[in-house]
């Protein structure tokens, strides 16, 4: 039998002296609690800042209330939005509820859209109360969106919830997308429309709707 013995090589593992933990308290904690908080740390690592320093400490769980706040529009109930806010009354003349502010994020790149949205429809016995169209322009705004959508979707929600002779809506959206980023065009504006029942068919119908909003029937 050899005299000699096998020499384990020394394992050292600097983890187990204070001088080289990460866990002491006079390190900055980095735990995060909740996805999009724990995301935004990763983005700010991924572009080069550090999580740690005073300015950037809280923004991670402001960032995660910030999207709570703005895509709240998926978790509204569409019911207690109307609140039983539906009346029947004889009316057949043509509602407008002008210049209705909305802000929004781009699907594509997370980033604000805002502007302004003009509603009309025309009544089919039945009225809505007027609070309740701002809120249905903020309930699909506060979304993850393009405005094309956006703008087809408050028309089509405002159709089934009052079956009324037709429906109007027309917004106006300044996209940081492209103001900020891509083609830089700060001064640009996109238009879209949704037109349903008389509005659609009736070119005076729409051409009035026009009138009331301040916009020329050329285009559309």
């Amino acid at each position: 039998m050899s005299d000699e013995t096998e020499v384990r090589p020394l394992v050292v593992r600097p983890s187990d002296f204070d001088v080289f933990r990460n866990d002491l308290l006079d390190v900055p904690q980095e735990a995060c609690s909740g996805d999009i908080e724990c995301a935004t740390r990763d983005i700010l690592r991924a572009i080069g800042e550090d999580v740690n320093r005073e300015g950037l400490l809280n923004t991670p769980a402001r960032v995660a209330r910030a999207y709570v706040e703005l895509t709240a529009g998926y978790h509204v109930d569409p019911v207690r939005l109307i609140n039983d806010a539906v009346f029947d009354v004889n009316y057949d003349e043509m509602v407008v509820v002008r210049d209705i502010d909305f802000y929004s994020l781009c699907e594509h790149h997370l980033l604000p859209f805002l502007g302004k949205v003009d509603v009309a429809y025309i009544p089919n016995g039945k009225v809505i109360g007027l609070s309740k169209i701002p809120r249905i322009v903020e309930m699909f705004a506060r979304r993850l969106q393009v405005q094309e959508r956006m703008t087809q979707e408050i028309a089509q929600f405002l159709d089934e919830t009052l079956h009324p002779l037709g429906v109007a809506v027309v917004a106006e959206g300044l996209h940081m997308c492209a103001a900020m980023r891509g083609v830089k065009k700060a001064n640009a504006r996109m238009v879209t429309s949704a037109m349903i029942g008389t509005f659609k068919t009736n070119p005076t119908t729409r051409s009035e709707f026009f009138g009331h909003i301040g916009r020329e029937l050329v285009g559309f």
